[in-house]
């Protein structure tokens, strides 16, 4: 756990300075996420699905993990509100609580913390929870509180189905036995989850940097009232709810326990910069809401 911290640290690190020192970073951070999108997040995928075998408490933990997560969003919402936040800045905290990082930091903690037999469970939480709500509520939020443009549910629903090539992979992984990923397929799954964990944070990085370049805005700002709104509804609600079914008594994997714990999602800035949220509250609540998470998670390890 003290390499996946040190790792993700650094990786960010090497993203800020490649933004701000060379002129090829966005492109290079395009090409990373196209790379991860297209062929490491499907064949981990395809391998965990053609390994996993779902229990009723692994069912009941996913439809919590829903239910949690409308919840959490209801409550930034109500909270906003109520502090006076409206507009692109209330989008940029409802898309801060909803959308998580369960693959660039869920993928490597949960095999740092749990081992590797429990990256299939943190895998389906991913594709099941995490993906969908991106494509679906990310871009509804975005819709509803941006400026940009504002796609159709057709446009959406396309969107959903056609960028989504590990869906796809998790498919497939359902359909076959699990002969069809065999153990040298599996050892190359898990390479690319520590693959993911540089690259990705490595794409953090070029993106946080560039987005409060852009702002005008300094790399790390202390969290005020609208941030800390934001970590509450993130961190509380979806992880209570699941800790509470499974004290009573209900079989839920530990992983999706860990996932649910997440930070907020860099695909955060994504659908923010499509649609004219508040790019600078987005960003601050990703980089504390990652400390918090790498800082909890190296305590929990050396205890």
């Amino acid at each position: 756990m003290l390499l996946v911290a040190l790792t993700a640290v650094l990786a960010t690190g090497a993203g800020i300075l490649l933004d701000r020192h060379t002129a090829f970073a966005g492109r290079l951070a395009h090409r990373a996420l196209t790379l991860m999108l297209y062929v490491l997040i499907p064949l981990i995928a395809y391998v965990s699905f053609a390994h996993i075998h779902i229990s009723v408490g692994g069912g009941i933990g996913l439809a919590v993990a829903y239910a949690g997560l409308a919840c959490s969003g209801v409550l930034a919402w109500a909270i906003g509100r109520r502090i006076g936040i409206e507009g692109p800045a209330l989008g940029a905290l409802l898309i801060s609580v909803v959308l998580v990082n369960t693959t660039y930091l869920g993928y490597p903690m949960t095999v740092a913390l749990l081992g590797a037999h429990a990256l299939p469970h943190a895998v389906v939480y991913d594709q099941v929870v995490s993906t969908p709500i991106l494509f679906t509520a990310g871009f509804a939020i975005g819709a509803a509180f941006g400026h940009g443009e504002r796609p159709t549910f057709a446009a959406r629903a396309k969107a959903f189905l056609t960028r989504n090539p590990p869906l796809a992979a998790a498919i497939a992984g359902l359909l076959v036995p699990a002969s069809f990923a065999p153990a040298p397929l599996v050892s190359a799954a898990h390479v690319v989850v520590d693959a993911l964990l540089v690259v990705g944070f490595v794409v953090v990085g070029v993106y946080l940097s560039s987005e409060r370049r852009e702002d005008g805005a300094p790399l790390l700002e202390r969290p005020n009232l609208h941030v800390g709104a934001a970590l509450a509804a993130r961190f509380l609600v979806t992880p209570l709810l699941l800790g509470a079914v499974a004290l009573a008594g209900v079989a839920i994997p530990g992983a999706f326990l860990l996932q649910a714990a997440m930070p907020s999602a860099i695909g955060g800035l994504i659908v923010g910069h499509a649609f004219g949220l508040d790019q600078r509250l987005i960003a601050t609540v990703i980089v504390w809401s990652t400390i918090l998470v790498l800082v909890v998670g190296v305590v929990v390890y050396v205890v």
